[in-house]
């Protein structure tokens, strides 16, 4: 079955992206950034795929305690299934 479609494979699959992101953003911090500076006044722009996976590695950084539970309760719900 696709993990579309089964909720306890897409949240896994959404925890695994989220801290994917959030390791590759802190040994890589250039890939999600951009090297430009914005003009004054006006926010950075990120949009498209970049700019998701941008997002998910916030998540992953500021609310690292909840998707490290998360992890482990998906590990053992994993283990048990």
């Amino acid at each position: 079955m696709s993990a579309v479609f089964d909720f306890p494979s897409l949240l896994t699959v959404l925890l695994l992206l989220i801290c994917t992101c959030a390791y590759v953003r802190e040994m890589r911090p250039a890939i999600f950034d951009n090297a430009e500076e914005p003009d004054p006044g006006r926010p950075l722009k990120r949009s498209g795929m970049r700019g998701f996976l941008w997002k998910l590695s916030r998540i992953g950084e500021r609310l690292s305690p909840f998707v490290g539970a998360s992890c482990a309760c998906m590990a053992i719900y994993t283990l048990i299934k």
